[in-house]
């Protein structure tokens, strides 16, 4: 790989992972109801579940989808109904979760790695890269180049969101305002899915 097509790499893997998305918003969420602490789990469950994506339409599974659309098909309405009770979730969460009082939790490592296969972003995101930056002449070492610099680069892109939400907690520790921010963040968050549905 050249190093205008890294660099190229470098900016396309910090841009689409620190914009707004299903994992930026759940994250900013979090961040102010649980803290970033206990946020730092589903941190590493997106950087896991991410890389561990990459990987899989790296070595052919995005292919697969081309072939099969009733499995890609399965697939996004899985990822919406999924996305939409998360969305529901933090809607309705009215806490701010101090010292894990109350039902409401932050979202575990293995919950945000399984996320990232029905999150509608992350698989845009994996098949650009994989389509525009692996080297049919070195496809092991493309992808794993890819899914190193990808994951080099998400956890302090996807960190920032988490850390918004810690920096909002003294501000949103108003019941009333902490509401409609969680309200805000749902409807948000749901809004995500209109791409997909286009």
């Amino acid at each position: 790989m050249s190093a205008e097509v890294f660099i190229a790499l470098l900016v396309f893997s910090f841009v689409t992972s620190v914009t707004p998305g299903p994992n930026n918003l759940m994250l900013l969420a979090s961040g102010v109801n649980f803290g970033f602490v206990r946020t730092v789990p589903h941190v590493l469950g997106i950087a896991v579940g991410f890389a561990s994506l990459l990987v899989a339409v790296g070595l052919g599974l995005g292919a697969l989808l081309v072939a099969y659309p009733q499995v890609h098909l399965a697939l996004k309405i899985s990822g919406a109904a999924y996305l939409l009770y998360l969305a529901w979730r933090i809607a309705m969460s009215r806490a701010v979760g101090a010292n894990g009082q109350g039902r409401a939790r932050p979202m575990t490592f293995l919950e945000a790695a399984a996320f990232q296969w029905v999150n509608p972003k992350a698989w845009v995101m994996a098949i650009t890269a994989m389509a525009v930056y692996t080297n049919p002449q070195e496809p092991f070492l493309s992808i794993l180049l890819v899914t190193l610099t990808f994951t080099l680069v998400n956890f302090p892109s996807v960190s920032v969101w988490a850390g918004f939400g810690l920096a909002l907690r003294g501000f949103l520790s108003d019941p009333v305002r902490l509401k409609w921010f969680n309200i805000a963040m749902g409807i948000s968050l749901a809004a995500t899915l209109w791409p997909m549905l286009q």
